[in-house]
């Protein structure tokens, strides 16, 4: 890789992590929303410039996140680089349709990056939801690693552990309603946003 191109690249993941890092305050503190939307970036990354992008933002977030809140060491950070991998594996390929192309051939072509997209979405809600309440299940109870903060599922919680459900479930269950919203925006937005930034490093 060209050293013009590493630096701008350099440029664009500190970006990335400050957007990631702030853009939860903002929805949490400003606008009361209950996500975790810390990975909107990475997956920026990830969407437009590979693997090794996507997860050098996720990790340095998390890593970030844990000293500047005080959050004490946990392995949360797996769900962002799971989330980067389903990405980077089952990403949409460039799409480019000629300026003069017939009308059916645009329709499909959007609706096909729309399923692909949705896909992945469903994917990422799963898996981080799954992947996270194991996390937690693991640390409260083995590790003896219980988190120093309030986290956006707890309210989801309360009305399971009413339930008598087992403890894995209920960590499990609590995060699909915040992940279902927090995906979307994470992969719809990350894909979108992907696309402005490839073309401006393009022209530029």
């Amino acid at each position: 890789m060209a050293p013009k191109r590493l630096v701008k690249l350099g440029v664009l993941c500190i970006i990335a992590i400050l957007l990631d890092i702030f853009l939860p305050v903002l929805l949490r503190n400003f606008l009361g929303l209950p996500l975790y939307i810390d990975t909107v970036f990475a997956a920026t990354m990830a969407f437009a410039f590979g693997l090794m992008p996507g997860i050098a933002v996720a990790v340095l977030t998390w890593f970030t996140l844990c000293i500047y809140w005080g959050l004490g060491f946990h392995f949360y950070v797996l769900c962002s680089i799971t989330e980067v991998i389903l990405i980077c594996a089952l990403k949409p390929g460039p799409h480019e349709i000629p300026q003069y192309a017939p009308k059916e051939k645009v329709i499909a072509s959007y609706s096909n990056l729309a399923a692909r997209l949705m896909l992945l979405y469903i994917l990422c809600a799963i898996t981080v939801s799954t992947l996270g309440g194991i996390i937690n299940y693991v640390s409260d109870l083995i590790f003896n690693l219980p988190l120093h903060h309030s986290s956006a599922e707890d309210t989801f919680k309360l009305g399971l552990i009413m339930s008598n459900l087992p403890a894995l479930a209920v960590n499990i269950l609590s995060r699909i309603p915040i992940n279902i919203v927090d995906r979307f925006i994470v992969i719809f937005g990350g894909y979108i946003i992907s696309r402005g930034l490839v073309k401006l490093i393009r022209e530029n």
